[in-house]
Protein backbone atom coordinates (compact mmCIF):
# COMPACT_ATOMS: atom_id res chain seq x y z
CA UNK A 1 0.00 0.00 0.00
CA UNK A 2 1.30 3.40 -0.93
CA UNK A 3 0.20 6.63 0.67
CA UNK A 4 1.18 10.24 -0.83
CA UNK A 5 1.03 12.63 1.26
CA UNK A 6 1.35 16.75 -0.36
CA UNK A 7 2.15 20.06 2.04
CA UNK A 8 1.96 17.48 5.42
CA UNK A 9 3.61 17.25 8.53
CA UNK A 10 4.69 14.79 10.62
CA UNK A 11 1.60 13.66 12.89
CA UNK A 12 -0.19 13.23 9.45
CA UNK A 13 2.37 10.94 8.37
CA UNK A 14 2.22 9.33 11.55
CA UNK A 15 -1.60 8.92 11.60
CA UNK A 16 -1.06 7.55 8.08
CA UNK A 17 0.96 4.82 9.10
CA UNK A 18 -1.05 3.58 11.76
CA UNK A 19 -4.12 3.95 9.63
CA UNK A 20 -2.30 1.78 6.65
CA UNK A 21 -1.69 -0.56 9.17
CA UNK A 22 -5.10 -1.46 9.93
CA UNK A 23 -6.18 -1.60 6.51
CA UNK A 24 -3.80 -4.17 5.79
CA UNK A 25 -4.45 -6.17 8.73
CA UNK A 26 -1.32 -5.59 10.96
CA UNK A 27 -1.73 -3.14 13.61
CA UNK A 28 1.51 -4.60 15.28
CA UNK A 29 5.08 -3.45 15.16
CA UNK A 30 7.47 -6.27 14.83
CA UNK A 31 10.20 -3.52 13.30
CA UNK A 32 14.20 -3.41 15.34
CA UNK A 33 15.30 -0.57 14.55
CA UNK A 34 15.03 2.45 12.44
CA UNK A 35 17.22 3.31 9.60
CA UNK A 36 17.44 6.93 8.15
CA UNK A 37 18.64 7.42 4.71
CA UNK A 38 20.04 10.94 3.57
CA UNK A 39 20.13 10.91 0.08
CA UNK A 40 19.25 13.10 -2.90
CA UNK A 41 16.88 12.31 -5.74
CA UNK A 42 19.31 10.30 -8.11
CA UNK A 43 20.71 7.72 -5.46
CA UNK A 44 17.39 7.36 -3.60
CA UNK A 45 16.25 4.41 -6.16
CA UNK A 46 19.05 2.24 -5.61
CA UNK A 47 19.57 2.98 -1.66
CA UNK A 48 15.76 2.21 -0.98
CA UNK A 49 16.06 -0.90 -2.69
CA UNK A 50 19.49 -2.30 -0.44
CA UNK A 51 18.11 -0.84 2.77
CA UNK A 52 14.57 -3.19 1.27
CA UNK A 53 16.67 -6.26 0.80
CA UNK A 54 18.78 -5.31 4.48
CA UNK A 55 14.91 -5.41 5.65
CA UNK A 56 13.97 -8.91 5.25
CA UNK A 57 17.02 -10.04 8.01
CA UNK A 58 16.41 -6.66 9.98
CA UNK A 59 13.03 -5.54 10.09
CA UNK A 60 12.61 -1.87 10.40
CA UNK A 61 10.85 1.85 9.61
CA UNK A 62 13.24 2.89 6.54
CA UNK A 63 12.83 7.09 6.18
CA UNK A 64 14.87 8.34 3.05
CA UNK A 65 14.85 11.94 3.67
CA UNK A 66 15.79 13.86 0.32
CA UNK A 67 16.51 17.78 0.51
CA UNK A 68 15.21 19.12 -2.64
CA UNK A 69 17.31 22.11 -3.68
CA UNK A 70 15.12 25.10 -4.49
CA UNK A 71 15.87 27.40 -7.74
CA UNK A 72 14.33 30.73 -6.71
CA UNK A 73 14.66 33.13 -3.82
CA UNK A 74 11.23 32.86 -3.22
CA UNK A 75 10.73 28.87 -2.97
CA UNK A 76 13.95 28.78 -0.94
CA UNK A 77 12.02 30.69 1.73
CA UNK A 78 8.76 28.13 1.57
CA UNK A 79 9.12 25.17 3.42
CA UNK A 80 7.12 22.32 2.49
CA UNK A 81 6.90 18.34 3.17
CA UNK A 82 5.58 16.22 0.70
CA UNK A 83 5.74 11.77 2.00
CA UNK A 84 5.33 8.93 0.34
CA UNK A 85 4.13 5.96 2.93
CA UNK A 86 4.79 2.53 2.21
CA UNK A 87 3.67 -0.37 4.10
CA UNK A 88 2.98 -4.02 3.01
CA UNK A 89 4.27 -5.90 0.62
CA UNK A 90 5.55 -2.36 -1.10
CA UNK A 91 7.93 -1.94 1.84
CA UNK A 92 9.37 -5.18 2.26
CA UNK A 93 9.44 -6.51 5.82
CA UNK A 94 8.94 -3.35 7.71
CA UNK A 95 7.56 0.21 6.97
CA UNK A 96 9.12 2.93 4.33
CA UNK A 97 8.15 6.85 4.84
CA UNK A 98 10.36 8.74 1.70
CA UNK A 99 10.59 12.54 2.69
CA UNK A 100 10.79 15.28 0.35
CA UNK A 101 12.00 18.73 2.31
CA UNK A 102 11.72 21.83 0.14
CA UNK A 103 12.96 25.64 1.27
CA UNK A 104 13.86 26.77 4.65
CA UNK A 105 12.55 22.59 6.12
CA UNK A 106 16.35 21.55 4.23
CA UNK A 107 18.05 23.06 7.04
CA UNK A 108 15.68 21.29 9.99
CA UNK A 109 15.55 17.86 8.68
CA UNK A 110 15.71 16.42 12.29
CA UNK A 111 12.82 18.47 13.20
CA UNK A 112 10.70 15.91 10.90
CA UNK A 113 13.29 12.63 11.36
CA UNK A 114 12.57 12.67 15.41
CA UNK A 115 8.65 12.08 15.47
CA UNK A 116 8.81 9.38 13.27
CA UNK A 117 11.30 7.33 14.99
CA UNK A 118 10.19 3.97 16.76
CA UNK A 119 9.98 4.36 20.31
CA UNK A 120 12.86 2.73 22.44
CA UNK A 121 14.39 0.93 19.61
CA UNK A 122 17.99 1.96 18.53
CA UNK A 123 18.52 4.30 15.01
CA UNK A 124 20.90 3.94 12.25
CA UNK A 125 21.57 7.31 10.00
CA UNK A 126 23.29 5.82 6.39
CA UNK A 127 24.49 8.23 3.61
CA UNK A 128 24.96 6.16 0.70
CA UNK A 129 27.21 8.79 -1.45
CA UNK A 130 28.36 12.38 -0.21
CA UNK A 131 27.90 12.69 4.16
CA UNK A 132 28.92 15.24 5.74
CA UNK A 133 32.39 15.73 7.31
CA UNK A 134 31.73 15.82 11.06
CA UNK A 135 28.68 12.82 10.57
CA UNK A 136 28.57 12.49 14.67
CA UNK A 137 28.12 16.54 14.77
CA UNK A 138 25.81 16.36 11.82
CA UNK A 139 21.52 17.31 13.42
CA UNK A 140 20.77 13.90 11.56
CA UNK A 141 23.66 11.67 12.57
CA UNK A 142 23.44 13.16 16.48
CA UNK A 143 20.12 11.23 16.07
CA UNK A 144 21.71 8.11 15.68
CA UNK A 145 23.39 4.87 17.50
CA UNK A 146 25.27 4.01 14.19
CA UNK A 147 25.91 6.14 11.85
CA UNK A 148 27.22 4.65 8.32
CA UNK A 149 29.19 6.59 5.51
CA UNK A 150 30.80 5.06 1.97
CA UNK A 151 34.25 7.09 1.16
CA UNK A 152 34.33 4.90 -1.92
CA UNK A 153 31.22 7.35 -3.30
CA UNK A 154 33.73 10.29 -2.34
CA UNK A 155 35.34 12.20 -5.02
CA UNK A 156 38.69 11.75 -3.39
CA UNK A 157 38.49 8.50 -1.04
CA UNK A 158 41.92 9.11 0.58
CA UNK A 159 41.09 12.40 1.87
CA UNK A 160 37.52 11.26 2.75
CA UNK A 161 39.48 8.64 4.96
CA UNK A 162 41.64 11.45 6.00
CA UNK A 163 38.40 13.67 7.10
CA UNK A 164 36.97 10.08 8.97
CA UNK A 165 39.70 9.46 11.14
CA UNK A 166 40.09 13.46 12.23
CA UNK A 167 35.86 13.58 12.87
CA UNK A 168 35.53 9.64 14.29
CA UNK A 169 33.29 9.18 16.68
CA UNK A 170 32.13 5.91 18.52
CA UNK A 171 29.36 4.24 16.38
CA UNK A 172 31.23 5.43 13.43
CA UNK A 173 31.52 3.17 10.43
CA UNK A 174 32.34 2.89 6.67
CA UNK A 175 31.18 0.69 3.96
CA UNK A 176 34.66 0.53 2.23
CA UNK A 177 35.61 -1.35 6.18
CA UNK A 178 32.39 -3.86 5.57
CA UNK A 179 33.97 -4.87 2.00
CA UNK A 180 37.19 -6.54 3.71
CA UNK A 181 35.41 -8.28 6.12
CA UNK A 182 35.90 -11.47 4.18
CA UNK A 183 39.55 -10.54 3.25
CA UNK A 184 40.65 -9.91 7.27
CA UNK A 185 38.83 -13.43 8.07
CA UNK A 186 40.67 -15.07 5.26
CA UNK A 187 44.16 -13.43 6.18
CA UNK A 188 43.56 -14.28 10.04
CA UNK A 189 43.11 -18.19 9.43
CA UNK A 190 45.94 -18.21 7.25
CA UNK A 191 47.89 -16.86 9.85
CA UNK A 192 46.25 -19.30 12.23
CA UNK A 193 47.41 -22.29 10.32
CA UNK A 194 51.23 -20.56 9.91
CA UNK A 195 52.87 -20.01 13.17
CA UNK A 196 55.54 -18.01 11.52
CA UNK A 197 56.36 -14.07 12.06
CA UNK A 198 55.23 -12.06 9.50
CA UNK A 199 58.13 -9.83 8.17
CA UNK A 200 56.47 -7.18 5.54
CA UNK A 201 53.27 -7.22 3.50
CA UNK A 202 52.52 -5.63 0.04
CA UNK A 203 48.71 -5.09 -0.72
CA UNK A 204 47.22 -4.66 -4.19
CA UNK A 205 44.48 -3.04 -5.52
CA UNK A 206 42.87 -0.30 -7.39
CA UNK A 207 44.63 3.02 -6.88
CA UNK A 208 40.93 4.99 -6.10
CA UNK A 209 39.96 2.24 -3.81
CA UNK A 210 39.35 3.19 0.01
CA UNK A 211 39.13 -0.37 1.12
CA UNK A 212 42.45 -1.31 -0.10
CA UNK A 213 43.78 1.23 2.26
CA UNK A 214 41.80 0.37 5.29
CA UNK A 215 43.36 -3.04 4.65
CA UNK A 216 46.78 -1.91 4.54
CA UNK A 217 46.59 0.32 7.45
CA UNK A 218 44.73 -2.92 9.57
CA UNK A 219 47.54 -4.96 8.57
CA UNK A 220 49.92 -2.57 9.59
CA UNK A 221 48.68 -2.03 12.84
CA UNK A 222 48.04 -5.15 14.02
CA UNK A 223 51.16 -6.85 12.76
CA UNK A 224 53.11 -3.91 13.48
CA UNK A 225 55.65 -4.31 10.11
CA UNK A 226 55.90 -2.61 7.01
CA UNK A 227 53.27 -2.30 4.61
CA UNK A 228 53.48 -1.58 0.79
CA UNK A 229 50.35 -0.32 -0.91
CA UNK A 230 50.62 -1.34 -4.52
CA UNK A 231 48.39 -0.09 -7.45
CA UNK A 232 46.47 -2.98 -10.11
CA UNK A 233 44.07 -2.29 -12.74
CA UNK A 234 41.55 -4.17 -10.33
CA UNK A 235 38.49 -5.07 -9.90
CA UNK A 236 38.53 -3.59 -6.47
CA UNK A 237 41.48 -5.04 -4.61
CA UNK A 238 43.39 -7.44 -5.81
CA UNK A 239 46.10 -9.27 -3.77
CA UNK A 240 47.91 -9.40 -0.38
CA UNK A 241 51.45 -10.97 0.23
CA UNK A 242 52.67 -11.75 3.51
CA UNK A 243 56.37 -12.32 3.63
CA UNK A 244 57.97 -14.71 6.27
CA UNK A 245 61.32 -16.43 6.21
CA UNK A 246 59.43 -19.50 5.48
CA UNK A 247 58.05 -18.54 2.03
CA UNK A 248 54.97 -15.84 1.09
CA UNK A 249 51.35 -16.17 2.18
CA UNK A 250 49.63 -14.85 -0.65
CA UNK A 251 45.83 -14.06 -1.39
CA UNK A 252 45.08 -13.25 -4.79
CA UNK A 253 42.15 -12.47 -6.43
CA UNK A 254 42.31 -11.70 -10.05
CA UNK A 255 38.53 -11.71 -11.12
CA UNK A 256 36.71 -10.02 -8.08
CA UNK A 257 35.05 -13.42 -7.72
CA UNK A 258 37.00 -16.45 -7.19
CA UNK A 259 40.41 -16.19 -5.12
CA UNK A 260 43.52 -18.36 -4.78
CA UNK A 261 45.41 -19.03 -1.13
CA UNK A 262 48.62 -19.86 -1.32
CA UNK A 263 50.74 -21.32 1.67
CA UNK A 264 54.38 -22.42 2.18
CA UNK A 265 54.05 -26.30 2.45
CA UNK A 266 50.61 -26.41 1.27
CA UNK A 267 48.68 -26.50 -2.26
CA UNK A 268 47.42 -23.74 -3.47
CA UNK A 269 43.45 -23.97 -3.13
CA UNK A 270 40.42 -22.01 -4.52
CA UNK A 271 38.06 -19.61 -2.51
CA UNK A 272 34.84 -17.87 -2.75
CA UNK A 273 35.62 -14.05 -2.26
CA UNK A 274 32.95 -12.71 -4.12
CA UNK A 275 32.32 -8.64 -4.02
CA UNK A 276 29.50 -8.38 -2.28
CA UNK A 277 26.53 -5.56 -3.44
CA UNK A 278 25.33 -2.64 -0.84
CA UNK A 279 22.65 -5.18 0.84
CA UNK A 280 24.63 -7.48 1.71
CA UNK A 281 27.14 -4.89 3.65
CA UNK A 282 24.55 -2.79 4.99
CA UNK A 283 22.98 -6.17 6.37
CA UNK A 284 26.11 -7.35 8.34
CA UNK A 285 26.90 -3.43 9.87
CA UNK A 286 23.24 -3.46 10.90
CA UNK A 287 23.98 -7.05 12.80
CA UNK A 288 25.98 -4.95 15.55
CA UNK A 289 25.29 -1.72 17.32
CA UNK A 290 28.16 -1.26 19.44
CA UNK A 291 31.21 0.61 18.73
CA UNK A 292 33.93 -0.98 16.25
CA UNK A 293 37.14 -0.69 17.82
CA UNK A 294 39.07 -2.43 15.28
CA UNK A 295 37.73 0.27 12.89
CA UNK A 296 38.79 2.90 14.58
CA UNK A 297 42.13 1.94 15.41
CA UNK A 298 42.70 1.12 11.78
CA UNK A 299 41.36 4.49 10.82
CA UNK A 300 43.45 6.45 12.56
CA UNK A 301 46.60 4.64 11.70
CA UNK A 302 46.93 7.02 8.51
CA UNK A 303 46.48 7.02 5.23
CA UNK A 304 49.03 9.59 5.08
CA UNK A 305 51.60 6.34 5.63
CA UNK A 306 50.80 4.81 2.55
CA UNK A 307 52.85 5.18 -0.23
CA UNK A 308 51.63 4.90 -3.76
CA UNK A 309 52.73 2.91 -7.43
CA UNK A 310 51.64 3.73 -10.46
CA UNK A 311 49.72 0.77 -11.67
CA UNK A 312 51.92 0.39 -14.81
CA UNK A 313 55.23 -0.11 -12.35
CA UNK A 314 52.76 -2.25 -9.67
CA UNK A 315 53.35 -5.98 -12.28
CA UNK A 316 57.35 -5.06 -11.66
CA UNK A 317 56.91 -4.73 -8.43
CA UNK A 318 54.93 -7.62 -6.94
CA UNK A 319 57.46 -9.76 -8.74
CA UNK A 320 60.22 -8.21 -7.53
CA UNK A 321 61.67 -8.58 -3.53
CA UNK A 322 60.11 -6.64 -1.13
CA UNK A 323 61.60 -3.13 -0.42
CA UNK A 324 63.53 -2.40 2.47
CA UNK A 325 62.10 -1.21 5.69
CA UNK A 326 63.93 2.25 5.45
CA UNK A 327 62.16 2.80 2.13
CA UNK A 328 59.92 6.00 2.95
CA UNK A 329 58.06 6.28 -0.18
CA UNK A 330 56.75 2.52 -0.38
CA UNK A 331 55.99 1.24 3.08
CA UNK A 332 53.85 2.25 6.00
CA UNK A 333 54.17 0.93 9.72
CA UNK A 334 56.54 1.61 12.87
CA UNK A 335 59.63 1.44 10.53
CA UNK A 336 58.38 3.47 7.85
CA UNK A 337 58.66 6.04 10.67
CA UNK A 338 61.49 5.98 13.00
CA UNK A 339 63.96 4.32 10.58
CA UNK A 340 66.49 6.98 9.77
CA UNK A 341 67.80 7.56 6.33
CA UNK A 342 71.49 5.77 5.53
CA UNK A 343 74.19 8.47 5.59
CA UNK A 344 76.00 7.79 2.13
CA UNK A 345 79.26 6.32 2.05
CA UNK A 346 82.15 8.16 2.16
CA UNK A 347 84.84 8.36 -1.11
CA UNK A 348 88.02 6.27 -0.27
CA UNK A 349 90.99 8.57 0.59
CA UNK A 350 93.76 8.35 -1.76
CA UNK A 351 97.21 7.06 -1.13
CA UNK A 352 99.83 10.02 -0.98
CA UNK A 353 102.19 9.65 -3.85
CA UNK A 354 105.75 8.49 -3.10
Amino acid sequence: MKIDLTETTSSKINAALVQARRDIGTPAIGMVLTLVIVTDEENAYDALKSANDAAHEHPSRILVVIKRVSRSPRSRRDARLDAEVRVGADAGSGETVVLRLHGELVNHAQSVVLPLLLPDAPVVVWWPDDAPPDVARDPLGALGQRRITDTYASENPQDALTQRAAAYAPGDTDLSWTRITPWRSMLAAALDQQPVKVSSVAVEGEAENPSCELLAMWLADRLQVPVRRMSSDGPGLTSVRLETKDGDIVLDRADGSLATLCMPGQPDRAVALKRRDTAELLAEELRRLDPDNIFEAALKFGVSKLGAESPAAAPAKADAKAAPADSPETVTGPKADSAPAKPAAKPAKKAPAK
